[in-house]
Order: C-alpha cells, then structure tokens, then sequence
C-alpha cells in the first residue's frame, strides 16, 4: 500500500503549478494596481494644478460628496469593463479638481511648504505600510471591523462638523482619517496579496482613495501644529 503522507513527484509538480499560478496571478494583480495607480495619480495632479491655475472655486460639501459616490458607483458597476478605466480617471480627474482650491488657500497663506510636507509624509507612509505588507504578507482582514465602524464615526463627525464650527473636532477628525487611511492601506495591500482582491481598478481606486485622505489630514494637521489660519 502506497504511503499518503508524503505526495509523489507528480503530485509535487501539480501543487507547485497552483503555487506558481497563483503567484503569478497576485504579481499580475499587483502589477496592473499600482500601474493604474501612478497614473490615476499623475492624471489627479495635472487636474489639481489646470483647478490652480484656472483658480476655480471649490465645488462645496455636497457637490464633492455628490460626485464623489456617483463616479465610484459607476466604477464599481464597470469595473469589469473597459469603461471602468474611464470613470477610474473622471473619479481621480474630479478629486484632484477638488483639491485645486484646497492647494491654492495654503499657497495664498505662504504655507506652500506645508503641502510639500503632507506630500512627502504621504509618500513616506504609503511605501513604509506597502512595503510592509509585500514582505510580510502579513493578513490584515481583521481590520475590516476597525475600517467599517472607522467610516461610520468619521462620517458622523464630519456631519457634526459642517454643522457646527467646532476647531478641536476638525482636528480629531483629521487625526482620524490620517488613521483610517493607513489601515485601508494595510487592508486593501494585504487583500490584493491574499486572494481577497482580483480586480485591478478597484484596487487602484481604493488605495488612491486611502492616499487622498491621508494627504489631505496631514495637511490639516500640519496647518494645525504649524499655527496656520
């Protein structure tokens, strides 16, 4: 009777194929994220600088909310379809339109060098978290309670906050966010690497997103310690 235990030569090969499969699959995937990624990014900051020099207004609250889920929406719907890489770049195009006015008060205020700053500590984090993550490989899905009730408090205080002035909770809700993005981060990497994730543009469209909110609460935070009006 032949030994179970311990699989033949054929069999060998034939679970090393899986392995060499799905390695292939998750370096594919991997690939494609953060290629799309560059540039969605590159595409966000030619439309964040023609919003600087055009000096549009910011479109408000609502609108940014309004635009924002709907093209996400639209992605999630054509994210296996050619058009899905089209309301990729009109999602990131629109967002970095968005961050035009957001860039032009701290530049008008002589605090272009806090945008230099939160633009390096971004990259800084990005890559720090990402390259953790790639050696590791390390699952991160337990954080997915943490992001779900994360979004919900978050909302509620940004709710609050646009209702009432209040300087101490804007400042807690960007100490929030900055958090909230590198578990995404860490989530969405660590998804890609263990099979949780297999499409590329909503790889892509999560990570940009997650890189959007911590650029965006660092600034605050850094105008914040820094002083700033």
């Amino acid at each position: 009777m032949a030994d179970n235990r311990f699989p033949n030569a054929a069999q060998s090969r034939a679970q090393g194929g899986v392995r060499e499969g799905l390695s292939t699959e998750v370096t594919t995937v991997l690939r494609n994220t953060y290629m799309l990624l560059g540039l969605t990014l590159a595409f966000s900051a030619v439309t964040a600088g023609t919003s600087m020099a055009l000096n549009l207004p910011h479109p408000g609250l609502i609108l940014t909310l309004v635009g924002f889920y709907g093209l996400l929406f639209a992605t999630h719907k054509l994210q296996n379809s050619v058009w899905g890489l089209v309301t990729t770049f009109a999602l990131t195009g629109f967002m970095g339109m968005t961050l035009g006015p957001i860039l032009n008060t701290f530049v008008a205020n002589g605090a272009g060098h806090l945008v230099t700053t939160a633009l390096g500590l971004t990259a800084t984090i990005f890559l720090a978290l990402s390259a953790y993550t790639l050696i590791t490989r390390k699952d991160f899905s337990f954080l997915g309670g943490f992001i779900f009730a994360g979004a919900l408090v978050l909302m509620g205080g940004m709710l609050i906050a646009f209702l009432f002035n209040l300087p101490n909770l804007h400042l807690a809700i960007s100490a929030g966010f900055t958090l909230f993005a590198s578990a995404c981060i860490l989530y969405q990497t660590s998804a890609i690497i263990n099979g949780g994730e297999r499409n590329y543009i909503m790889a892509a469209i999560g990570l940009y997103v997650s890189l959007y909110n911590l650029f965006i609460s660092l600034l605050h935070l850094l105008m914040a310690f820094a002083g700033e009006n």
